[in-house]
């Protein structure tokens, strides 16, 4: 978890409540409890040391993201939508998403959910000088906080920024018959079925290609009992995922969930 965030992913939480649990633990089972807290509580600072690190660019703009009011800019009606700095993908996701771009060798990437474009430059990072990388935002403030925070960086002039309910925008990307090599979901968690439609049958994935989507854990909630229409709606895409011959798919435990499905 990075500094400054509450944790969302279920190792984040799980440490949170053992935390929260130790005054109550027996005298006699301290020893053993404390052992399984360090245990827990090391392992994502273990992580991200052992990750290559962020570029200054990215730096730069998780602080911004970090240190933005986010519940104020709601409640004045900047934004359209509650937003909030845990939406960040954070250094380890974000150096995982520009390795899978490199290992593919993409050169065309699509990303359902912008957010201050943080997961973007990440890939932007890894692509080709002559990549691209289409982002989806449907809130305009969102996205004109990613425009400024890009145009600094070297990669910044791969990323176009498509401002717009994100379904809308990939009904016309599949009527344009466009196609791209890797896909990234993170946006309405519950139209994740629906991009992955778009993604799938709409051919908007070539063949050979990866899809990726975020937050399949979401928070633990679906493999837990009585999950939130949120938590609900990944659990029914993670079904889905999982028994589509068209795709060979891993869910991963980085962050909160990280699931890659490569087309057949």
């Amino acid at each position: 978890m990075e500094t400054g965030l509450r944790p969302i992913a279920p190792l984040g939480l799980l440490v949170q409540r053992l935390t929260n649990l130790a005054p109550q633990i027996p005298a006699e089972l301290q020893g053993g409890f404390q052992e399984a807290l360090v245990l827990a509580a090391g392992l994502e600072p273990y992580l991200r040391a052992c990750t290559a690190p962020e570029s200054a660019a990215l730096q730069t703009l998780a602080a911004a993201a970090i240190a933005e009011d986010w519940e104020g800019r709601y409640g004045e009606g900047t934004t359209t939508r509650r937003l909030e700095r845990e939406m960040l993908s954070g250094h380890v996701e974000g150096q995982t998403l520009q390795l899978l771009v490199r290992l593919t060798k993409a050169k065309r990437v699509l990303e359902v959910g912008t957010f201050v474009g943080y997961s973007a430059l990440a890939m932007a990072e890894g692509l080709p000088e002559d990549g691209e990388l289409l982002t989806c935002e449907v809130d305009p403030y969102a996205a004109d906080f990613a425009r400024r925070h890009l145009e600094p960086s070297p990669h910044g002039h791969k990323v176009q920024i498509a401002v717009g309910p994100a379904l809308a925008t990939l009904d016309r990307l599949v009527e344009e018959g466009q196609t791209f090599d890797l896909i990234f979901l993170d946006a309405d968690k519950k139209e994740y079925i629906e991009y992955y439609r778009r993604a799938l049958d709409g051919n908007l994935l070539a063949v050979g290609g990866l899809l990726c989507a975020d937050n399949t854990l979401y928070q633990g909630e679906v493999y837990l009992p009585h999950p939130s229409p949120n938590g609900e709606a990944i659990a029914a895409f993670n079904r889905a995922i999982a028994a589509d011959d068209r795709l060979h798919s891993v869910l991963l435990s980085v962050r909160d969930g990280l699931t890659l499905a490569y087309r057949r």
